[in-house]
């Protein structure tokens, strides 16, 4: 049984900041929020899904900031839902800094399955360029909060932020993982059109990173994760038409797969650091958990390629073991 979410787009409601990056109402494709449109919007989902565990999820803009009669509206049609058994449970996502002891209060009255945080960062020089309006902080007592009332967590990161490095990012993935985060998103910063971001992009004051650059720092922060056995639900924004408009994305490593990518680039790491010096000039037979097969061998077998390249492998072939589990490899050698 497959699980889907039913998303409610709610751009920039509950938001008090404007975010240099942020442009959500291009991003979401909802320019405006119609509450009177909720219920036909799930009906919608839930006619064309069969089999599959649904949930009701509020995205686009800070749901538990938003005017408390309207969040307890749409909270009560959710849980309609859920109280007839057709979805299973809500989700929502908010700002660290609308995490507080009244809202989780009213949260409890209802069937959450789980509080999507935008941490985005954990430097604060870093959250104070982007005029996020909270600090490191407030992420920090939210999800002391969340922890404390076992509501659970999905962390969601970016890469590539202005004035953010390397370590900036493998240290937000490691707070993410150390706090007891069910899930986590990674997402590479995008330059849109109307952002503050995009300003700064004309006048050279910050340059994107390149899709090679936004692969090998997306591995990077998605082994934390890996490590830490937290699982990365997504890499990269959902697909919209928007984001492959001139009038709304700019500039920035904007690929409908980059996901795959960053994947395929954590795999090509992990073998790499089990090739050992004797396997050169050999053949290998890399064993890989159901589905891995595509990410080790990369797009147009690129990492096949760079393999053979580096360590002079004769021959390698890649084959799915029931006996291992999401990037746990095993690496043999085969008898020509």
């Amino acid at each position: 049984m497959g699980h889907i979410n039913i998303p409610i787009f709610i751009p920039h409601l509950g938001c008090p900041n404007q975010c240099i990056f942020c442009n959500q109402r291009y991003i979401s494709g909802t320019m405006a929020f119609d509450e009177q449109k909720v219920v036909e919007q799930i009906e919608e989902v839930l006619t064309t899904i069969e089999g599959q565990d649904a949930e009701i999820a509020f995205f686009g803009g800070s749901f538990t900031g938003i005017d408390r009669s309207l969040m307890i509206r749409l909270l009560n049609i959710a849980q309609g839902y859920v109280d007839s058994g057709r979805v299973i449970s809500i989700r929502m996502s908010t700002r660290p800094d609308y995490i507080n002891e009244e809202i989780l209060d009213i949260l409890s009255a209802y069937t959450i399955s789980c509080v999507e945080l935008g941490i985005q960062s954990m430097n604060d020089d870093v959250l104070k360029y982007l005029k996020r309006g909270h600090t490191s902080q407030d992420t920090k007592d939210a999800i002391n909060l969340l922890n404390k009332r076992k509501i659970p967590f999905v962390g969601q990161m970016m890469i590539g932020l202005p004035t953010a490095t390397i370590k900036d990012e493998i240290r937000c993935a490691e707070f993410i993982c150390r706090n007891g985060a069910s899930g986590a998103r990674i997402y590479p910063t995008l330059v849109f059109q109307q952002t503050e971001l995009a300003q700064l992009t004309t006048e050279g004051q910050y340059i994107p990173l390149t899709l090679d650059e936004a692969i090998f720092r997306g591995a990077k922060a998605l082994k934390v994760f890996v490590d830490s056995r937290v699982p990365c639900i997504r890499i990269g924004l959902c697909e919209s038409e928007n984001l492959h408009s001139n009038t709304c994305f700019m500039v920035g490593p904007n690929h409908p797969s980059i996901g795959e990518m960053i994947k395929s680039e954590l795999y090509y790491n992990l073998i790499s650091s089990k090739i050992k010096e004797g396997m050169a000039s050999k053949s290998i037979i890399i064993y890989c958990s159901k589905g891995a097969v595509s990410q080790i061998v990369g797009n147009k077998k690129k990492n096949i390629l760079k393999l053979k390249e580096q360590y002079g492998i004769k021959c390698i072939k890649v084959c799915e073991s029931d006996a291992l589990n999401a990037y746990d490899i095993k690496i043999t050698e085969k008898e020509d």
